[in-house]
């Protein structure tokens, strides 16, 4: 897979091998690197080399390391995105909040249209489990939040973008944490899970335009709520 590489820094070449593959798509998000041993072997240099490029990978953000598991590839353009807008949001402006909301009501209404398109059995699949979710752990913060986002990424998916899959993955983490925030307001959660089921009754439909006016209906429900939690 890989060429014996030759310079007086290694690493770099390593690095930008693998790049590369990315690049080209033999390598994608989520695919797991050989071990750090085999790596050494197929490039042909030691194994301080290797530790050095998945080093340099990792700061790229390019791969994540997992402890007794691997080191996997990741999205470098979510994960560099991802750290400019937690800047942005938590940098003591007073209207961060309100940015986050007023992004999502430019790009969720138009990814749930061309969800209501494209969306195929396995990406229903996934929203419908996730409303489920909702339905039964409207007492517990955590499970309905992380049903509540994979309710919002599987859509992103449903697009078959993968620009708009890795800008609705960039703000994941402030989606939480506003999410977070919101889930205390009186009703929020149930007044949520409506517009939930609503979306996903327009995606099953095949309704591009109900499946938008109902995304623009949630978010300005989470407007709403985003401004009552700070009361």
């Amino acid at each position: 897979m890989y060429k014996i590489v030759q310079s007086s820094r290694l690493y770099e070449q390593i690095v930008q091998q693998i790049e590369e593959s990315v690049l080209k798509g033999a390598l994608k998000t989520g695919d797991q690197l050989p071990a750090e041993r085999e790596l050494a072997e197929q490039f042909g240099v030691s194994r301080t080399a290797v530790r050095e490029a998945i080093k340099a990978l990792h700061e790229k953000g390019l791969v994540e390391a997992h402890p007794g598991r691997g080191t996997f590839i990741t999205s470098g353009t979510s994960n560099s995105m991802r750290q400019s807008l937690d800047r942005i949001v938590k940098s003591g402006q007073p209207d961060g909040s309100a940015y986050l909301v007023e992004v999502r009501e430019i790009l969720e209404p138009e990814i749930a249209a061309l969800a209501a398109t494209r969306a195929g059995d396995q990406h229903l699949a996934t929203m419908r489990e996730a409303v489920s979710i909702m339905d039964v752990t409207r007492s517990d913060a955590d499970a309905f939040i992380e049903a509540d986002l994979d309710f919002h990424l599987s859509l992103a998916e449903a697009a078959e973008n993968p620009i708009v899959l890795s800008l609705i993955d960039s703000i994941v983490g402030l989606l939480r944490e506003q999410r977070m925030r919101i889930f205390y307001v009186d009703g929020g959660p149930e007044r949520g899970q409506e517009h939930h089921k609503r979306i996903l009754d327009a995606i099953e439909h095949r309704d591009p335009r109900g499946a938008r006016t109902a995304m623009q209906a949630h978010l300005r429900q989470v407007r709403e709520d985003s401004r009552k939690s700070k009361d």
